[in-house]
């Protein structure tokens, strides 16, 4: 026997010890379920850049110079009336009832005010607090400690508004802010995960029951699957207080574990179940299922993690989170399909296929045997491979012009960050911001703050301070309506800092206000900064901090493009000794990747189909998304590219004949990839019909990736591809033939085939 594979003396190992592997498991699980138990996950709903963007430096100004503390989370409470105004008595008492209320929690609240009470301080003030038609007030509040702080008591504040509402006969009380948001936004999630979890992992359990024929089989997967969930939980929440992750961590986690845990297990299992039926004695078909399918999960998995480091190359909070969530339970579900699914296997044997009770007889074999030769020939797949391997220029063309005609849309992509305006409509928060971007100005929530720093005292600095002032205040929007509302100035106790603060009287995050952000940035602030000596002017605030996220994405969106594709191409080239398979799999993946994209676009910011399949029609899409899909698709696209190519290889490595060995490939793995596919798009799927539109467009973008990748790359692009290159697929320079011959397809030489009773072992 030639020297084991690594992977296939995991799978020995394991299998030849199979109680001590799995209860290895059993403790790893219960320890990291304990750990989170104990150190629950700091997850956070912030968005933070790790840049130093302008909006963060001219806050540290602020802070230094003791204007404000750390950045606190605010909430603006609408009172509302049918009837009466805000010059009625009874609208007065509800008013002071519903701030007398909020002011009396000091844990949560750290200041609030009313129309009424700044009235008799500020009259002019006052009158931004209330509506055009004077039914409308709102109540501005500060809360106390820094945004987590808000995040963490968003449910208590909620309570005391709910208290509120229900007192106040004949009037509406509602907010929207950073503990509101948050809380309405986690619930949701919380919501939509397990929807998600249930809608995937059951028509999951649906189709491995249909692929394996077989109950025992079908739940192995998802065993693994939530094994690694399990883990890789724990392993976040020891993460996140080492360095806070984002909250929708656990979505990544969730969605990705099911994704391809369920998908790794699934190959393993198919692998060893069809060595069975060539008459492998139990231990060596599971040692074959390692040294093969185990190996190719192996490089799989680690095509997936270089994808999604890439992530972590960007300064930003939460695409950091997503990839070590995402990484983490990709590591755990490979090193678990690497020895906890072979000591399973081991465990149970051929009760795996209960309740059928297969024989592996002679005649199995026979059957066998005769399938791997007929195959080639006949049946779908056997159809499929002649119609393109026979036209493979016509089949080329069509496959890639689909692509292309899929990702045309993605040239029209308007990238946004969901705030308020994209939540679901029947959400309080919603109702809430509606009637400030209606009555009021959205922009109220988080207004633009301009910091000037420098000697204040100089007479240059005064007056460009009262030119910027007089600017805002005189600033039009394109129809000739105000841009700003009340300018505000706040000077710092040692004189060396003024805060300019206005509302924008548009949405703070729609483009009009990122537009607004580049005017003032470029247009008006160079002009006036050039007369002042010695003085910096910072434009900060949440829209500026949305802005400075969107430069820091273009800037580092090519970085994470190279890095990704290198080390991808890299990693292909030396595991198949080919430079034109490598180069093939990236384009081809890009195709699929920039497909996806254009449906997103086609669907969620067009519209077309979005009522069919339940979604929202938003007029942009998360900002976030296209690298982070980038990432997680291009890493799951690998997936199948890489079970399909070892295959292939695997059988040229004997024939030296590429039609045969692509023929054979494709038919070996296309009902178990279709299976596999079909998986993943059920979970993403699940995702995809949670109520969150952010949600909504991971889920359709991951499944409609993965769905166009199994079906048009794997079975039209691959094989018309491969047959017009010929043996060029395998070409490997001779000065690069000095690269390590790391295989995928193993190099285990098991022992002759034996017929074994179908008694269980």
């Amino acid at each position: 026997m030639a020297s084991l594979s690594s992977t296939a003396r995991l799978a020995r190992v394991s299998s030849r010890h199979p109680w001590r592997t799995v209860l290895i498991w059993v403790g790893i699980f219960v320890f990291f379920g304990a750990i989170q138990a104990a150190l629950p996950l700091q997850s956070t709903s912030d968005v933070r850049l790790l840049n130093n963007p302008e909006s963060d430096r001219g806050w540290d100004a602020l802070i230094a110079h003791g204007i404000r503390q750390e950045r606190s989370g605010t909430e603006t409470v609408i009172v509302r009336s049918g009837t009466t105004t805000v010059d009625d008595p009874a609208f007065q008492q509800t008013v002071q009832q519903v701030t007398d209320a909020v002011r009396a929690d000091t844990k949560i609240v750290a200041g609030a005010t009313n129309y009424y009470e700044l009235g008799a301080q500020n009259p002019n003030a006052a009158t931004s607090l209330v509506s055009t038609d004077r039914k409308t007030t709102i109540i501005p509040v500060m809360l106390t400690g820094s945004l987590n702080d808000a995040a963490d008591h968003g449910k208590e504040f909620l309570a005391i508004i709910h208290g509120q509402r229900d007192a106040a006969t004949g009037f509406e009380v509602m907010t929207v802010g950073d503990a509101s948001l948050n809380e309405e936004i986690n619930t949701i999630s919380e919501e939509d995960i397990v929807r998600g979890e249930s809608i995937g992992a059951g028509v999951a359990f649906i189709i491995l029951i249909v692929v394996f024929g077989a109950l025992v089989a079908a739940f192995v997967p998802i065993i693994l699957a939530f094994v690694a969930i399990g883990i890789a939980f724990g392993l976040t929440a020891l993460v996140s207080h080492i360095s806070e992750l984002s909250f929708f961590v656990t979505n990544i986690v969730t969605m990705i574990g099911l994704a391809v845990g369920v998908d790794y297990a699934l190959f393993v299992v198919d692998r060893y179940r069809e060595e069975r039926r060539r008459g492998h004695p139990k231990i060596d078909a599971i040692q074959i299922a390692g040294s093969t399918a185990s190996r190719a999960v192996l490089f799989s998995g680690l095509t997936v993690v270089f994808a999604l480091a890439g992530m972590f190359l960007v300064p930003n909070n939460i695409y950091r989170s997503l990839s070590i969530g995402a990484i983490l339970v990709v590591i755990v579900a490979v090193l678990a399909t690497l020895t906890l699914i072979p000591a399973v296997l081991s465990l149970l044997g051929d009760r795996i296929d209960w309740p059928r009770r297969r024989r592996y007889d002679e005649t199995t074999v026979a059957k066998q045997a005769a399938y791997d030769q007929e195959t080639i020939h006949s049946g779908f797949w056997g159809a499929i491979t002649r119609v393109v391997m026979g036209h493979p220029v016509v089949s080329l063309v069509l496959a890639v012009s689909f692509l292309v005609v899929c990702a045309l849309p993605y040239f029209h992509l308007k990238p946004g960050l969901a705030g308020a305006s994209s939540l679901p409509d029947d959400l309080e928060s919603k109702a809430a911001f509606n009637v400030l971007a209606t009555e009021f100005s959205a922009g109220l929530v988080s207004p633009v703050e301009i910091v000037v720093e420098g000697p204040l005292d100089d007479p240059a600095v005064t007056a460009g301070i009262n030119t910027l002032k007089t600017q805002l205040s005189e600033a039009k929007t394109s129809d000739g309506q105000p841009l700003f509302g009340p300018v505000s100035e706040t000077v710092s106790p040692d004189n060396q800092v003024v805060l300019i603060s206005v509302p924008l009287k548009v949405p703070p995050d729609e483009s009009i206000a990122y537009d607004t952000i580049d005017r003032l940035r470029h247009e008006m602030v160079p002009p006036i900064r050039g007369t002042m000596p010695d003085t910096q002017i910072l434009v900060t605030g949440v829209t500026a901090n949305n802005v400075d996220f969107f430069e820091m994405r273009d800037t580092y969106t090519p970085i994470v493009f190279v890095f990704v594709l290198g080390l991808s191409f890299l990693l292909l080239m030396v595991v198949f000794r080919s430079l034109v398979v490598a180069a093939k799999a990236i384009v081809m993946n890009l195709l699929s990747v920039g497909a996806a994209y254009g449906l997103l676009v086609f669907v969620f910011q067009q519209g077309h189909g979005a009522g069919i399949f339940g979604f929202d029609t938003v007029e942009a899409i998360e900002a976030w998304l296209p690298l982070f899909l980038f990432s997680i698709l291009f890493g799951l696209s690998m997936d199948y590219h890489v079970f399909l190519l070892s295959r292939i290889k695997e059988h040229y490595d004997l024939t030296h004949n590429n039609r045969e060995s692509v023929a054979v490939g494709l038919q070996r793995t296309a009902r178990i990839i279709t299976g596999a596919a079909l998986i993943m798009v059920a979970v993403f799927a699940g995702f995809a019909a949670g109520r969150l539109t952010f949600l909504q467009q991971v889920g359709f973008g991951l499944g409609v990736a993965v769905l166009l990748d199994a079906t048009v790359v794997r079975s039209i692009l691959v094989p018309s591809a491969m047959a017009l290159l010929k043996d060029w697929n395998w070409y490997l320079p001779s000065w690069l033939r000095w690269l390590p011959d790391v295989r995928i397809e193993g190099t285990v030489e098991p022992q002759s085939p034996q017929i074994e009773s179908s008694a269980a072992d």
